[in-house]
């Protein structure tokens, strides 16, 4: 017996479950690519970041911007983009950021807690309607004869859906731990490295005055003027007459000389 002919003999709650298999395993797929990239990733940049951040808080900013596309790095880089901030300001941006990481990390969580929901009730719901049909063309007086054979085979073709509902269900709410299991671990990876990098700017705050670029920055120069100004000032200022030199007054202007030899 092929897939085919048991889906074909599950009835008409098949194919609702078979949509709903079809969204759980693209949501399943896309969150195992997604978890794969981080989990072998994220440790490695962690570590580089902390590590800069010891020595140089332009060379840890610049890391974790090389690594914005993985969520750990879009969080330590948050507080490392802020030209100006105090610790306060430092945690606010970890933990809003942290917050936006996390929901993203749930994607399709929903998606697939309703998948988990509705396929057993579905397959249930396909055993009945098979079960209605199977009873339906039983009659009292055939009871016990050989018109009543085929009604068996059909019970056991209507679980056909129950057992696919189950088995839809059981496989997502595997995953579906999984991925919380790994969402419960990166709010650990989170706050471990939160709580270092704060520490670490408590510790040895970035020095404002350094230049990201490397320049370093030119002492106040003073005043100069040029020496086209130096004349154009000349020209328009005339400096003031030096006052004129006076000779000592002789004691006695009229003295002829022999009172001079005189005295």
């Amino acid at each position: 017996m092929d897939i085919l002919d048991l889906f074909n003999k599950g009835g008409p709650a098949m194919w609702p479950l078979l949509v709903l298999s079809v969204l759980s395993l693209s949501v399943i797929f896309e969150r195992l690519w997604f978890w794969l990239r981080i989990l072998t990733q994220e440790k490695e940049i962690v570590e580089r970041v902390l590590d800069a951040a010891t020595e140089n808080w332009e060379i840890a900013t610049e890391i974790a911007q090389k690594a914005i596309d993985q969520p750990i790095g879009r969080f330590l880089y948050a507080p490392l983009r802020l030209q100006k901030s105090d610790a306060e300001t430092f945690r606010l941006a970890l933990e809003s950021t942290a917050a936006e990481e996390v929901a993203g990390m749930r994607r399709g969580e929903k998606l697939l807690e309703s998948v988990i929901a509705l396929s057993p009730l579905l397959g249930l719901l396909g055993t009945v309607l098979g079960l209605i049909q199977s009873l339906r063309s039983i009659r009292i007086g055939d009871l016990g004869t050989e018109s009543t054979a085929g009604v068996t085979t059909g019970i056991g073709e209507s679980l056909i859906s129950t057992a696919a509902g189950l088995i839809v269900a059981i496989v997502t709410l595997v995953f579906y731990r999984l991925f919380q299991g790994f969402v419960v671990n990166q709010v650990k990876v989170f706050n471990k490295a939160g709580n270092d990098l704060e520490l670490l700017y408590r510790q040895s705050p970035p020095d404002p005055n350094k230049s990201t670029s490397g320049i370093v920055r030119e002492p106040a120069r003073e005043s100069f003027t040029s020496p086209r100004k130096q004349r154009k000032n000349n020209l328009t200022h005339t400096p003031e007459p030096a006052p004129e030199k006076t000779a000592p007054k002789n004691p006695l202007p009229n003295s002829p000389p022999e009172l001079e030899n005189e005295s």
